[in-house]
């Protein structure tokens, strides 16, 4: 009998050892597998998060598959299934707002709208959510530096029923420049000036094929129009920025005059 039980107990073991083995094997596969699929340049926002989640699942199956060969731990273990999945359930109804950023994140994970370091605008209807910098991804949330300094936490949920803008989509960005000069100043002069500056700038990728038009006639001028084109949106902003410095100083060297509201007041005594 003792020489039984001894067996016994080594087998018990070596099927303890075993199981610990597959389970070793299988999650280096599954390290294996994504770490291919990072190296292809294949790119996911959660890549990490869902290898950690098949190693978790791993680790329960085999967890499981061990406890039935028992036993001692056979009726225990279907206990506990029967009873987390209970518990599962349960947990699914009450936490249905988190489940849906949750299965969002899954969702933009896969389909990569944005990623971190992206310049994203998020829009519903016509009001604006949030705009700037992509800083962190997580499965419930984007967080977006904003131009002001602020970061915004935007729930996956309300950007996956969003439209979102990426600046990073395009090859090029272009952003319009106007401007107004007086009626009794020189147009054409005034325009030609202002698609010089645009053209010689070295950020910009204009050429003279971007041409400077007379968008309207207003109340106390003309109003010109054209577009400066960078290859970023950073550069945009600093090229439209040195743009503009240098057309009020060129504008008042050549006597183009930019109007102003002024006020008159009259007092009667």
């Amino acid at each position: 009998n003792r020489k039984a039980s001894v067996v016994m107990w080594m087998n018990d073991l070596f099927t303890v050892g075993a199981f610990v083995v597959i389970g070793i094997v299988l999650n280096r596969i599954v390290d294996w597998i994504f770490t291919a699929i990072e190296q292809q340049g294949s790119h996911f926002t959660h890549l990490e998060f869902f290898k950690r989640i098949a190693n978790v699942v791993v680790i329960i199956v085999i967890t499981y598959s061990l406890a039935q060969q028992f036993e001692v731990t056979r009726e225990l273990s279907t206990a506990l299934l029967q009873s987390g999945s209970l518990i599962l359930a349960i947990a699914t109804f009450a936490a249905q707002h988190t489940l849906s950023n949750v299965i969002s994140g899954f969702s933009i994970s896969f389909t990569s709208p944005y990623a971190v370091g992206d310049k994203i605008r998020v829009t519903q209807g016509s009001s604006i959510i949030a705009e700037g910098i992509v800083t962190d991804i997580t499965l419930r949330h984007t967080i977006i530096s904003q131009y002001n300094g602020e970061s915004c936490i935007v729930p996956n949920s309300v950007i996956d029923s969003s439209v979102i803008t990426n600046t990073n989509f395009t090859e090029n960005v272009g952003n319009f420049m106007e401007v107004t000069i007086a009626f009794d100043s020189d147009i054409r002069k005034a325009m030609s000036i202002l698609q010089k500056i645009c053209i010689d700038h070295k950020l910009t990728l204009n050429t003279e094929e971007n041409t400077v038009t007379a968008k309207a006639i207003l109340a106390d001028g003309i109003a010109l129009k054209t577009t400066v084109w960078t290859k970023t949106l950073d550069e945009n902003f600093q090229a439209c920025s040195d743009i503009r410095i240098q057309l009020v100083q060129e504008f008042h060297e050549n006597g183009i005059i930019i109007p102003y509201q002024t006020v008159t007041v009259q007092h009667k005594n």
